[in-house]
This record gives structure tokens, sequence and C-alpha cells, in this order.
């Protein structure tokens, strides 16, 4: 779902993905590991954003850089974080996230994943 405008303090180079969740590709290099690469992405959450489930084809690192954000990792308890903290997902974990606070909430995402797969798949 496209906004049709963008929200206050929302990078200008930010794509909308999914209704408030806008993203900034930064990097996207292949590794020395065969069929992997890396793909650091700033991730900008509005407050009004919907939590969608989905998962990566590999590992995914954040660092909350602004704002509180709930994580629900599936089989794990819920993760509130702020800024400065740090988390990872597991391999093909679904994992939801939700802005918590009043303003723009960002992290930023480094993902070691299989070359050739999307970057995220939604589940059902």
């Amino acid at each position: 779902m496209t906004t049709t405008k963008r929200p206050e303090g929302v990078s200008p180079s930010a794509v909308e993905t999914a209704s408030g969740l806008w993203r900034v590709d930064l990097q996207r290099h292949d590794l020395s590991i065969a069929g992997r690469q890396v793909v650091q992405t700033r991730i900008e959450i509005t407050p009004d954003s919907r939590p969608f489930k989905h998962f990566h084809y590999g590992e995914e690192v954040i660092c909350v850089l602004q704002g509180s954000l709930e994580h629900q990792i599936e089989g794990h308890p819920i993760m509130v974080c702020v800024a400065g903290d740090a988390l990872t997902v597991p391999y093909r974990l679904p994992h939801t996230v939700r802005n918590i606070g009043d303003g723009l909430a960002i992290e930023l995402a480094t993902y070691v994943v299989e070359k050739g797969r999307p970057i995220l798949t939604k589940v059902e």
C-alpha cells in the first residue's frame, strides 16, 4: 500500500514497502561466503504502521536508532527496544515489528541472506 503523502520526518529517499513502513537501501554486496550477500537498510516506521508477519532467508541484525519498537519473534518473548538496543532475528524465523512510541521510529537492519532470494517474505 502506498501513502499519498510522506509523513513528517521520513527520509526523502525512503520507499514505502508496507503501510507506514519505509525502507532506504544503503548497500548490497556479495560476501566471501558462497551464495550469500549482505544488505543494509534503514527502516523508518510511523506510529500508525500495522505490523505484518514476515521472515528473511538469512539472519537480520538490528540496531534501533530512534524511538521505541516492539519486536515479536516467533517462539521468543516480546522484546521492547529503544535507541541503542540491538537484536538478531534468526534465519527464516517469522517476526513482526511495531512502533510503540509517538513519533517516527528508525532501525538499521543488516541482513546476511541467500543471494537471489527476496529480502523479505510475508507470512499469511
